[in-house]
């Protein structure tokens, strides 16, 4: 049953009195409006979509998740012939935007770009996150794998991951790292955890005040995604010391990847990802994944998804869940082992 039928059953059962009219009355009335309602439902589910379509995008315009999102509407816009709109809902982290697709009417209209940190990150350290990733959204399919850089002031005299543990070690709790986001936050205790060293992570309120930070030379290092540094890294600026991919990157072929430096086994990739709300009919969700799969075989998507560091990713709705499921195991055990829980 859709959404705004069981909205229409709870109507129809809230007028009704078991004084005024029996169950046997209820079902027929009931019946009544449903027929209509389904017919109507499978022509929308075929001629969908006839109207535009919004893509939520749960933080302010201007960062790489913006970024992502209107590089895949102008895509699909074309795709669909209807206009999809990216519409950003900032607010708690990236809560309040994916809180509301989650609650939206689940016909195909309104869509998340969702990534690693709405959909395992924030429901591992959030008590009262709003949402269930597992059953709150119907997956479409991923996007692209980002990975995160560690990079590092010009000026700081470690040139690899081995000397920042060493110095760590030696000065547990002197070191400062930066980071803007919760995927950044949880790669740094990531980071800690299994390099066993002990360094301040000190969060920023956004990229580009990270950025800023780092450039400034207030902070020594910064664990962040890559795209609004390359600048500072090619001007020479900033150092990338490793990336948090399992491999190295093609746009950064001589930069280590953790597991290289020392870090057996570290990967920590942002995955992002097109969802709706859950209950959206089958065949939309079908519709969606057949564009979404044709929009990612596009040689410019393609070409400006590696150019940020990233690698695009084809798979089923599926297979995104599973991933989507996965993650939210490995960020779940980190949290609950450092004893990570926000109210």
């Amino acid at each position: 049953m859709s959404f705004r039928q069981k909205l229409i059953v709870k109507f129809l059962a809230m007028l009704t009195s078991p004084f005024l009219i029996s169950k046997t009355s209820i079902a027929v009335l009931s019946g009544l409006v449903l027929m209509p309602l389904a017919a109507s439902a499978n022509v929308e589910t075929a001629d969908y979509p006839n109207r535009s379509i919004t893509l939520v995008v749960p933080y302010p315009p201007g960062g790489e998740v913006d970024a992502m999102a209107r590089l895949l509407a102008a895509k699909l816009s074309a795709a669909f012939k209807q206009q999809v709109i990216v519409e950003n809902r900032g607010g708690a982290g990236g809560i309040i935007g994916t809180r509301a697709v989650a609650h939206a009417e689940p016909d195909g209209y309104t869509l998340l770009l969702g990534h690693t940190g709405t959909m395992s990150i924030i429901p591992s350290l959030y008590v009262h996150a709003g949402y269930d990733p597992r059953t709150d959204f119907a997956p479409v399919g991923p996007i692209a794998a980002m990975p995160l850089a560690l990079i590092a002031n010009s000026s700081f005299p470690a040139n690899s991951v081995a000397d920042i543990v060493a110095f760590a070690k030696k000065e547990p709790g002197k070191l400062n790292l930066g980071t803007s986001s919760n995927t950044g936050y949880m790669c740094g205790e990531f980071f800690k955890t299994t390099a066993g060293i002990n360094v301040t992570i000190i969060r920023h309120n956004g990229t580009s005040t990270l950025l800023n930070s780092i450039v400034g030379d207030h902070i020594p290092l910064a664990l962040s995604v890559l795209p609004p540094a390359l600048g500072n890294v090619r001007a020479g600026s900033l150092r990338v010391l490793a990336v948090t991919s399992a491999r190295r990157l093609s746009i950064l072929p001589n930069v280590p990847t953790f597991d290289e430096a020392g870090l057996a086994g570290f990967e920590a990739v942002q995955h992002y990802g097109l969802l709706a709300p859950a209950d959206t009919p089958k065949k939309i969700i079908a519709k969606l994944s057949d564009k979404l799969h044709r929009v990612l075989d596009d040689t410019e998507v393609q070409t400006r998804i590696h150019l940020d560091g990233g690698e695009p990713l084809t798979a089923t709705a599926l297979e995104y869940a599973a991933y989507i499921e996965e993650e939210l195991r490995k960020w779940s055990i980190l949290a609950r082992k450092l004893h990570l829980k926000v109210d």
